[in-house]
This record gives structure tokens, C-alpha cells and sequence, in this order.
């Protein structure tokens, strides 16, 4: 009865509203949404990666070119795009069992940030798994990362990036933010709250 008992309280400690879920969500799928349909028009639009393929929303600074990217972020671990997907589904399961089941969710910064880092892994993952087609030879199935984003400042050039890249870097600066100076309000509920029943036998009192 006693087991019964906190294991009910444990479970009502770990329950995430559903504004939580919402949240989490709508920034996962909307993130996702909204790289894939950048990467689609923009490829549609500039083609496939080329010399002097460059347009300039601010000449010099800003402005779009297709790029692929068989790595992770900024290119980092080329042709590792297999153990970089295996590694983007394992992290989005962790990330799902942490805020849902461990009800890590509770805690909405925590919720936002891993939400952005979702959506990015979303948008990437689809590319690495190679579920587009190379939009001048349909029917050409790639299993690059699609970027077009440019920055460049003089001779320095940023290695190009896309929405989900953006994403997973926000939410990334987002979880070291929380590291460093979050602090739970003293009145939030913790598993830590719940005390083992005590035992017969556990104190023994001299009459």
C-alpha cells in the first residue's frame, strides 16, 4: 500500500500540463516545417550548388547560396552523415524521454530550448537520411545537409547554414543560460520531496 502510494505521488510529480507538450511541439514541427520549406524554395530558386551563385540581401554581408554539407554543423566531420543521423535519433528520443517522462518539461525555458533543438534536429535528420532530390535531375535522391544562409565580413566568409542549424545553436545557448543562472523557484515540487515511508524498526525508542 505504502509503494502503491508513492509511486502514485512520484507519477503525479512527473505529469506535464499540456501547454507543455504544446510548446515543445509547436517549436519542434513548426522549426521543422519551416527549414524544410526554406531549403525546398531556395534550391528551387538558386539551383544547385555553383561558382558565383551568390545573391546579396546586403551586398558583402548578407545573402543566399546554396551549399552542401555531408558533416554536421558548419562542416565539422565530413562524410559521417550516417553516424551523425544515428546520432540526431538517439538524441531526439533522449530528448522526449527527459521532458515527458522525467518531467523535466516542468521547467519552461528548458521546454523552449529543447523544443528549438528539436526542430533542428528534425530538419537535418529528413536531408541525412537523403528524402530530397536534386532539384535539376529529379528522380537524384541526396543524403547531404541543404545550407544557404551566407554571412560574410571582408575576406571572412562564415561557413553557410540554414534554419535548423539556427535552431540547434539558440537552443544550445539556451541550455547553458539555464546551466548557468537558472534557478527553480524554492516552491516548485521535486522528486527529492518524496521521503521513503519509514519502516518498522527504523527508530527505536527507550521507554
Amino acid at each position: 500500500m505504502l509503494a502503491s502510494s508513492k509511486a502514485t505521488e512520484i507519477t503525479e510529480l512527473t505529469a506535464v500540463s499540456a501547454s507543455r507538450y504544446l510548446v515543445f511541439g509547436g517549436l519542434a514541427i513548426g522549426g521543422w516545417v519551416l527549414d524544410l520549406w526554406t531549403k525546398h524554395w531556395v534550391f528551387q530558386w538558386r539551383g544547385m550548388p555553383r561558382p558565383d551563385n551568390q545573391w546579396w540581401l546586403w551586398e558583402n554581408f548578407v545573402g543566399i547560396e546554396t551549399a552542401l554539407n555531408s558533416g554536421a554543423l558548419f562542416g565539422l566531420g565530413p562524410g559521417y552523415g550516417g553516424v551523425f543521423a544515428l546520432l540526431s535519433v538517439v538524441a531526439a528520443v533522449g530528448i522526449v524521454f527527459w521532458l515527458f517522462r522525467l518531467g523535466a518539461a516542468h521547467d519552461w525555458l528548458l521546454t523552449f530550448a529543447l523544443g528549438c533543438v528539436m526542430g533542428g534536429i528534425g530538419g537535418n535528420l529528413y536531408d541525412r537520411l537523403g528524402l530530397w532530390q536534386n532539384p535539376e535531375n529529379p528522380g537524384e535522391w541526396r543524403n547531404e545537409v541543404r545550407d544557404w544562409i551566407l554571412l560574410r565580413y571582408q575576406e571572412f566568409t562564415w561557413p553557410n547554414f540554414n534554419v535548423a542549424d539556427s535552431l540547434l545553436v539558440c537552443g544550445a545557448i539556451l541550455l547553458v543560460w539555464h546551466g548557468l543562472f537558472h534557478q527553480p523557484p524554492h516552491s516548485e515540487k521535486s522528486l527529492s520531496s518524496v521521503q521513503t515511508p519509514e519502516t518498522p524498526g527504523d527508530h527505536v525508542s527507550v521507554d
